[in-house]
C-alpha cells in the first residue's frame, strides 16, 4: 500500500503509518463519527448481499486499523444480520496500544434497532469478549428487549418510537465513547447525514465492476448536500483505492 500526494512520490506505508493516517483528533469534547464503507467501481455497496466479497487486503487492513483507534463501533441491525457481525477483537500488540491511548480493550458494538431486532443467539452476543450496546426505543417489544438484556447485551432505550440521531450521540457521549466507528449500513449513514452529523468517511474503493441492482453506500429520503475535503489517497497494488475525507465545517 502507498500514500498518493498528487506529485511525484509514492510513499510505502506500514501498519504504524496507517494508525498515524487515520489517527484523527487529539482531544475531543463531543463524539466525532467516522463512517467506514467499501464500494465498488461502479457505486455498488454489496456483491451477492453483503459487501464481504469487494474487500481486498488493503481494504482489510484499514478496516482493523480503524477498529482498533475506535472507542465504539455503531451499526445497524440490517447490517449486523447480513453481515452475521461478531465481536471486535484485538491482538496482545493492538490490545496495549489501546491501553496506552486510554481506551479499553475492544471496543462494544453498538447496534442501532429501533425494533429490538437482533437474534440473542447470534454471534454479536455470542462470539465476543465485550457485551454490546443495543440502541432501541420504547415501541420494541418488551420480549424482544428482555431476551437481549438476558443474552448478556446492554439495552438502552432512546426514546418512544424511533432511534434519534441525538439521542445515539448523547447516549454514547455520556458513556465516554467519542471515538465513534459507523460501519453502515446504508440507512444508518443516510440518517447521519440528514442529521449533519458525519465528520468523516473512509472509503475503499473496489477494483471490480459488480452491476445488478446493489444500493449505495448511503440512502435517505432528501438529498443532504455535505462538502468534505480530501485529507489523504491511498492505493495498493492491485487497484485498490482508500481515500479519507473529512468533513468541511468552513461551508
Amino acid at each position: 500500500m502507498r500514500h498518493l500526494d498528487f506529485g511525484t512520490h509514492l510513499t510505502p506505508v506500514d501498519d504504524g503509518g496507517l494508525r498515524e493516517l487515520y489517527r484523527g483528533p487529539a482531544d475531543l469534547d463531543r463524539p466525532w463519527v467516522r463512517v467506514n464503507f467499501v464500494s465498488s467501481i461502479d457505486g455498488a455497496v454489496t456483491a451477492d448481499g453483503t459487501s464481504g466479497r469487494l474487500g481486498t487486503p488493503a481494504d482489510r487492513r484499514v478496516f482493523a486499523t480503524l477498529r482498533e483507534l475506535a472507542d465504539v463501533v455503531l451499526v445497524g441491525a440490517g447490517t449486523v444480520r447480513a453481515e452475521d457481525y461478531g465481536g471486535a477483537r484485538f491482538d496482545d500488540a493492538a490490545r496495549a496500544r489501546r491501553r496506552a491511548r486510554g481506551q479499553s480493550d475492544a471496543p462494544p458494538i453498538a447496534v442501532v434497532t429501533a425494533g429490538a431486532r437482533v437474534d440473542p443467539r447470534s454471534r454479536l452476543l455470542t462470539d465476543t469478549a465485550v457485551a454490546p450496546l443495543i440502541l432501541t426505543c420504547g415501541a420494541a417489544p418488551t420480549e424482544n428487549r428482555d431476551a437481549l438484556a438476558g443474552a448478556g447485551a446492554r439495552v438502552l432505550e432512546l426514546g418512544d418510537r424511533a432511534v434519534s440521531t441525538a439521542a445515539i450521540l448523547d447516549a454514547l457521549d455520556g458513556l465516554g465513547l467519542r471515538r465513534v466507528l459507523c460501519e453502515g449500513g446504508p440507512t444508518l449513514f443516510g440518517q447521519l447525514l440528514a442529521d449533519d452529523a458525519v465528520d468523516e468517511l473512509c472509503l475503499t474503493t473496489s477494483p471490480v465492476l459488480v452491476g445488478g441492482r446493489s444500493g449505495r453506500i448511503a440512502t435517505s429520503p432528501l438529498a443532504a448536500l455535505t462538502p468534505m475535503r480530501r485529507a489523504h489517497l491511498l492505493g495498493d497494488d492491485d487497484g485498490t483505492l482508500l481515500t479519507r475525507w473529512v468533513r468541511d465545517r468552513d461551508h
